[in-house]
């Protein structure tokens, strides 16, 4: 671990030197690149000085307690050592969290899809849930949700919906709710109060930026149409919804809850970018096609990443065992507490992989 700490001061040390040279100044993108790698290093590099520190200490006091003649200050000097030893067990362990690889897609913005799958009104209505349950998260914590595209029923709930959400750390928040959410309740139509199982599939991507992935006008066909929903002045008035279908892929995107065509296309085209950047990180269509799978799943009631289970009041993730018995604050939004635990439980996994390979 001190060699581990001793290679991250030194990368650190090199970067803040490039940053005083006259020659990086000057060359503006070549400035702003090294000042954000020094930046993303800056934390770890503190826990690595604070680390070294404690243990040169350490080292210092065990070497003099050993040649120490005097049996008092001898006992001084190998106390002082052993609590040494002791608050290196604290930032190891910190130090170890910091050096696992970062995603790098953790701090981008990301596209939230929520479809409904086995339980047809029933699942309709529990996915409209999901969308309010995450509007209410993103509230919470800053971030923005911007709905894209919209399958409404007639009875309230959501067939599909596509929104765009916007903030720090926004798909680092929200990566782990992809996969198949089921929940079983009482549905409003069942006369003689029987538990339903339904299920809804949720997929979350991070965000594309246009150097990720470049996109050929041959290659989209553009089709505009009236948009459709619950009603206004601007429904089915105006052709200023959008479809976009990308032909070498076959990838369809379409958006139509913006008022303008133009703004419409924006977002479509981003989304676009997107789902191809999750394509071409895949190595191919087969491969593609099993990630979603293992994304989103098929939306059968069997293929579940979390229950919500309603008459016990109980949300349970199967990914980590975890239950909570607060179901109408986490319909609202307070769903953190999951999140960080399994956010808890995929660095604890990374470590003993890490360790693994020491």
């Amino acid at each position: 671990m001190l060699k581990k700490a001793e290679s991250v001061l030194q990368k650190y040390a090199e970067l803040s030197d490039k940053l005083a040279d006259a020659g990086v100044l000057a060359d503006m993108e070549q400035w702003k690149k090294i000042s954000k790698e020094h930046a993303d290093l800056s934390e770890l590099a503190a826990a690595a000085e604070e680390y070294k520190r404690v243990s040169n200490e350490m080292s210092d006091a065990f070497e003099m307690a050993e040649a120490e003649e005097d049996r008092e200050m001898k006992e001084m000097l190998l106390e002082e050592g052993y609590a040494c030893k002791e608050r290196l067990v604290p930032l190891a362990d910190n130090l170890k969290i910091l050096l696992l690889p970062k995603d790098k897609n953790d701090e981008r913005d990301c596209i939230l899809e929520i479809r409904a799958g086995v339980g047809g009104e029933e699942a309709a209505l529990f996915a409209g849930q999901l969308l309010r349950m995450y509007q209410g998260f993103c509230s919470k914590n800053r971030l923005k949700l911007e709905i894209e595209d919209e399958n409404a029923t007639e009875l309230g709930g959501i067939k599909e919906v596509s929104a765009h959400v916007s903030g720090s750390g926004a798909y680092k928040l929200l990566k782990y709710e992809s996969g198949v959410h089921r929940v079983q309740r009482v549905p409003e139509t069942e006369t003689q109060g029987r538990i339903h199982t339904s299920a809804v599939s949720v997929a979350v991507m991070p965000e594309a930026e246009e150097v990720d992935v470049e996109l050929n006008d041959k290659d989209i066909r553009i089709d505009i149409y009236h948009s459709g929903g619950a009603g206004g002045q601007n429904v089915n008035k105006v052709a200023s919804a959008v479809r976009l279908t990308h032909l070498p892929t076959g990838i369809v995107v379409q958006c139509q809850n913006e008022r303008s065509q133009l703004q419409n296309k924006a977002l479509a085209y981003q989304t676009l970018r997107t789902k191809l950047y999750d394509y071409y990180n895949s190595q191919n269509r087969s491969q593609y096609d099993q990630n979603r799978k293992n994304l989103i799943g098929s939306g059968d009631r069997s293929e579940r990443i979390r229950t919500y289970n309603f008459p016990q009041s109980r949300i349970t993730d199967h990914r980590i065992g975890l239950s909570l018995f607060s179901i109408e604050a986490f319909m609202l939004g307070d769903i953190g507490e999951m999140v960080e635990a399994l956010a808890v439980a995929d660095r604890e996994a990374q470590l003993a992989v890490a360790a693994q390979e020491e």
